[in-house]
């Protein structure tokens, strides 16, 4: 926010102090009295010297000649007016030149204003030229540094989260595990009907584990730029279908049914169906848990221009306003207890987002009374 307040900041010219202005007619002051000696020698050298005189004469003779007057005849005319141009030329420059250090000098002291901290604060002065160009850098350059400070200091929120989110999911099962082993460890059971309930206890446990093990796992290689992508052409429609019918027998046992609505019938694409599969498989599961109440899951598949679009749509209970947006976020759930019986781990929906990026697409969701919608963009060809 600090960075675009800045950038909206009214620019201002810069404000000569009274030492800089008497800086200033110092050095014009000094510049003429120079000037005015020059003069006067070269009138001497000019006047003592035939040679000089003579080309001088002849310079005047072109001059008269070429242009037709009298005007170059004379000295006064001719010599002096010279002399105040090139007085003129000189001492603008030497003041500009002056001028423009001082400017400079103006900079450099922002610039170590906003070295020792002041991170929100830019150059607001307005200039021309070369220096004009220099300013624009460089506030360019601190609110991409400002950009990348907040960045860290997100990422490094993002991590201490991170951690504290996979030491209560792992945490819970973990405790229960150590439980009902310590009780057999002890022999605190009664019968081999407890011992049998205490193991599988256990192992639900384990299980729970090793899922968000698996899920933390593919979520980091999926963030990595780098993941390779084993891309093949295949038909979108018809690995939808496919997937549809995987899932049907769990709809029915959960009084859903799947329907698939594909537009053209066949759509060639390229891309990671292993990948593509994790992410419509985490969408499937997801509408089945969460749609209970439901009864349609609809898939529609269409192909807009240079992409597919994959709606997967449910019509259970629909999702808080508030949530929409935090959806893909890794370890974000709706339900917030984030008991391992209501929910996952929190990582499949930021599993799917980064896969649909891997393959330069994107994804998002929306909500309503009658719909919960997962829409995917994914280019036909890649680049």
């Amino acid at each position: 926010m600090l960075v675009r307040q800045k950038k909206i900041e009214k620019q201002k010219r810069i404000t000569l102090t009274s030492k800089e202005i008497s800086e200033l007619l110092a050095e014009g002051i000094v510049t003429i009295i120079l000037l005015l000696l020059l003069n006067v020698s070269i009138t001497v050298i000019l006047s003592g010297n035939q040679t000089l005189q003579g080309i001088i004469w002849a310079t005047k003779g072109a001059f008269a000649t070429e242009l037709n007057t009298d005007l170059f005849w004379s000295l006064s005319k001719f010599v002096i007016p010279i002399f105040f141009v090139v007085d003129v030329g000189v001492l603008y420059w030497r003041l500009i030149r002056r001028y423009r250090q001082m400017q400079l000098r103006h900079i450099i002291s922002e610039l170590h204003y906003i070295a020792d901290g002041n991170y929100d604060h830019r150059i607001p002065f307005e200039l021309s030229g070369d220096l004009a160009k220099v300013v624009t850098s460089i506030n360019g350059l601190v609110d991409s540094t400002v950009a990348a400070i907040e960045d860290e200091r997100k990422i490094e929120k993002s991590k201490d989260e991170l951690i504290t989110n996979v030491s209560h999911d792992i945490r819970t099962p973990l405790t229960s595990i150590i439980g009902y082993l310590g009780l057999i460890e002890d022999r605190q059971f009664h019968s081999e009907e407890d011992l049998l309930k205490y193991t599988h206890t256990a192992y639900v446990k384990a299980k729970q584990m090793k899922l968000l093990v698996d899920d933390l796992f593919e979520y980091t290689k999926v963030r990595q730029p780098s993941v390779p992508i084993n891309s093949i052409s295949f038909d979108m429609a018809q690995l939808i279908e496919q997937l549809a019918a995987d899932f049907e027998l769990e709809a029915d046992k959960n009084g859903m049914t799947i329907q698939v609505n594909a537009n053209p019938a066949s759509i060639k694409m390229d891309g990671d169906t292993e990948k593509l599969v994790r992410v419509f498989n985490n969408l499937l599961s997801n509408a089945l848990k969460y749609g209970k109440g439901g009864e349609n899951i609809v898939i529609d598949v269409e192909k807009v221009g240079t992409e597919a679009v994959i709606a997967v749509r449910n019509d259970g209970p629909p999702i808080p306003k508030k949530s929409l947006d935090q959806l893909f976020d890794r370890f974000y759930r709706v339900e917030e207890s984030r008991s391992q019986e209501t929910g996952g781990t929190g990582l499949g929906l930021a599993i799917a987002q980064s896969i649909i990026a891997l393959h330069g697409g994107y994804i998002y969701a929306t909500s309503d009374n009658r719909w919960t919608s997962f829409i995917i963009h994914l280019p036909l060809k890649r680049n």
